[in-house]
């Protein structure tokens, strides 16, 4: 069995694409810029909110710092009041992680979402679990794949890597397990392909959390 699991969020516990999709196209809206659909979000979003905002920007203004702050300062209160517009647990998550509670299985979130953002969403959708950290995207900590917010969690929990599991739904997120030093188990329920996760190398692949709980609790 596990000691530790460190979770994604977006994609991994909570269906959040439909608020990050509204959240950016507002701000592209406000900025005179084509939009997304939801569909082309799921590979804009998971490698931090910079990273988003470029990828959200034509091919050709993506050199306009400008322009690129102009998007991010709209984008940044604008996700911040609205990120439970729309956003839900997958289902069977919270039983999870409840059953993880339980059975004395230490569970953490690792996200490149805004650190205080993360922290919020997480203890809006999660209020009856407890978790042993939950590390967002700040200064101090770089994004994923950096395995910085991992190394984190391990030392405040003081669990080896052997003894801990990274689950996430992108590429982001078994490469940061593969630079941390741990398993990794991608999902399918997120926004990113089995193929994905298979040429990245995940360790496990599930398609619901029941199949997960039987490789934490094996």
């Amino acid at each position: 069995m596990k000691k530790l699991v460190l979770f994604d969020l977006d994609g991994t516990l909570i269906d959040s694409i439909e608020d990050l999709a509204d959240s950016g196209n507002y701000a592209l809206k406000q900025c005179g810029l084509p939009l997304h659909t939801v569909e082309e979000y799921k590979y804009i979003v998971g490698d931090g909110v910079d990273t988003k905002i470029l990828r959200c920007l034509p091919p050709e203004d993506r050199e306009n710092r400008e322009l690129f702050q102009r998007v991010k300062s709209i984008y940044l209160p604008y996700y911040a009041a609205h990120s439970q517009d729309k956003t839900r647990p997958y289902p069977g998550v919270e039983a999870l992680l409840m059953q993880c509670n339980k059975k004395g299985v230490l569970i953490a979130v690792v996200s490149n979402k805004p650190h205080a953002i993360a922290k919020e969403v997480v203890h809006h959708y999660f209020p009856q679990i407890s978790f042993a950290a939950v590390v967002g995207q700040k200064d101090d900590v770089p994004k994923k794949p950096d395995p910085t917010g991992v190394k984190l969690v391990l030392s405040q929990t003081g669990v080896s890597p052997s003894d801990a599991l990274y689950v996430g739904d992108t590429c982001v997120d078994i490469q940061t397990a593969k630079n941390s030093g741990l398993s990794s188990c991608g999902v399918l329920w997120g926004f990113r392909t089995k193929q994905e996760l298979e040429e990245n190398g995940a360790d496990f692949i599930v398609s619901d959390p029941q199949a997960l709980s039987k490789i934490i609790f094996a």
